[in-house]
């Protein structure tokens, strides 16, 4: 379906991505990376000349099928050059924005045509790949109206943040334990370790006014004489610290954050865990390091997980993500759905997943979403990044990390595709007519 990759170019340029990609987000340590091979469609090649499918060698975009395309406005991440854009569904750029630091991956447009990036820090000290350590208000016309810097040895920001209804902000946060520390918690990495945690900050104030720290939130069974030693089955509600060894000690990284406003919760994309991690945000930061409290009375405990019930022992759920990024939860119509990006191992699957109506997490049973519709194609593949969203004519807008962004339809045909050289965090659409896009004066 890709019908501008040319076997050579595809190789060197997969190469080249690779290894910039190594640089904005490791993968998950259990899996080797390859560079699928690239199998010919002949009935699809056939369907698209009969359908008219067009691509002229100075266009990055294909329309296989253009009357069932969205005309909308799409803002690109391109962590390859560090640039924030917006294009059209022609592939032109009608937006352009100058940021003050790479991007720390994701950057995203408000109604009020500012953008909440996420940055890197001046002098990044975790280098683990979606690396942050620095957030940013940035106006229409490049004015940085908000700066908070969250960086030292000990804790950075990291990948995503999210804007809360109140005006605040919760971002991921790593956190630095020191092998010693980690060893009293029950680690058996041997080395330091890197470990994830949440902040909400205040931008009138810069104050950190809740946190959650998954160390707070372990279990693990190697070392009965030590901290957090009990039955990784039997608590799904705690992490296993010891589920996952990565030769940086990056043991978990997490790469996408969630707000739901109606439930007061934060869903977490947990890539080496492959695993969505649902924590109780209506808890006090006292409440938050504990077991009780909050609307949920679990304090920070887990009120609720999928995606791998391997990562807590658990044989009676499906596995469903190897590796996953954007944990995009839907509105309106679509409430209590998510689309969500499983990388996968030599192809890449976009779910969509209908959530239960209440969250309840108990060991032995399937704890598992029900998936209410999916998206997979031989020529999807990206063992990095990439993302999902609803389009208002019922499509989906796919980011494929390594390639460009898909069109498809909920029956499963491809009908755009976009692709340049770099590397796609995530892509955003936008109405021609909305809040954001009218702020910019691009109507």
């Amino acid at each position: 379906m890709k019908a501008f990759r040319i076997p050579l170019l595809l190789f060197i340029c997969t190469c080249s991505l690779l290894l910039v990609s190594c640089e904005k987000d490791d993968p998950a340590p259990k899996e080797p990376e390859a560079i699928p091979e690239e199998p010919v469609l002949e009935e699809e090649e056939e369907e698209e000349e009969e359908q008219g499918g067009s691509e002229t060698p100075e266009s990055p975009v294909t329309f296989f099928f253009p009357d069932l395309v969205m005309d909308n406005y799409i803002l690109v991440n391109n962590a390859a050059s560090n640039e924030v854009y917006i294009i059209n569904k022609q592939g032109e750029r009608v937006y352009d924005w100058a940021l003050s630091n790479n991007i720390g991956n994701d950057v995203f447009l408000l109604p009020d045509g500012r953008l909440l990036a996420s940055l890197e820090a001046d002098d990044v000290k975790m280098a683990l790949g979606g690396q942050g350590g620095k957030l940013q208000f940035v106006a229409a016309d490049g004015t940085i109206e908000w700066n908070f810097d969250y960086s030292s040895e000990e804790a950075e920001l990291h990948h995503d943040a999210e804007l809360l209804p109140n005006g605040n902000v919760i971002a991921m946060v790593w956190e630095k334990i020191p092998q010693a520390e980690a060893e009293a918690a029950g680690s058996g990495h041997g080395m330091d370790v890197f470990v994830e945690g949440i902040i909400e900050v205040n931008p009138q104030t810069n104050e950190i006014v809740w946190e959650w720290h998954v160390m707070d939130h372990l279990v693990q069974e190697l070392f009965p004489d030590k901290l957090n030693f009990g039955s990784v089955a039997e608590n799904p509600q705690k992490v296993d610290l010891n589920y996952v060894s990565h030769e940086k000690g990056d043991i978990m990284h997490a790469n996408g954050i969630a707000y739901d406003p109606e439930n007061d919760l934060i869903f977490l994309s947990v890539n080496f865990f492959s695993e969505v991690w649902v924590i109780d945000h209506s808890t006090t930061s006292e409440e938050a390091a504990g077991e009780n409290g909050g609307n949920y009375g679990k304090g920070g405990d887990l009120i609720y997980r999928f995606g791998n019930p391997e990562a807590y022992q658990n044989t009676a759920g499906t596995r469903l993500f190897n590796n996953n990024h954007f944990p995009n939860l839907l509105s309106g119509e679509d409430s209590g759905k998510m689309l969500i990006f499983s990388n996968g191992i030599t192809q890449s699957t976009v779910y969509e997943l209908q959530l239960p109506p209440s969250y309840s997490l108990q060991p032995g049973v399937n704890n598992e979403p029900v998936v209410s519709w999916s998206f997979t194609h031989p020529d999807l593949y990206s063992p990095k990044v990439s993302g999902a969203v609803p389009l208002p004519n019922g499509n989906i807008m796919i980011t494929e990390g390594d390639y460009g962004i898909w069109e498809v339809t909920r029956d499963g045909k491809v009908v755009w595709q976009y692709h340049s050289p770099g590397f796609y965090w995530r892509a955003y659409h936008y109405d021609k007519t909305a809040p954001e896009i009218n702020a910019l004066g691009l109507n």
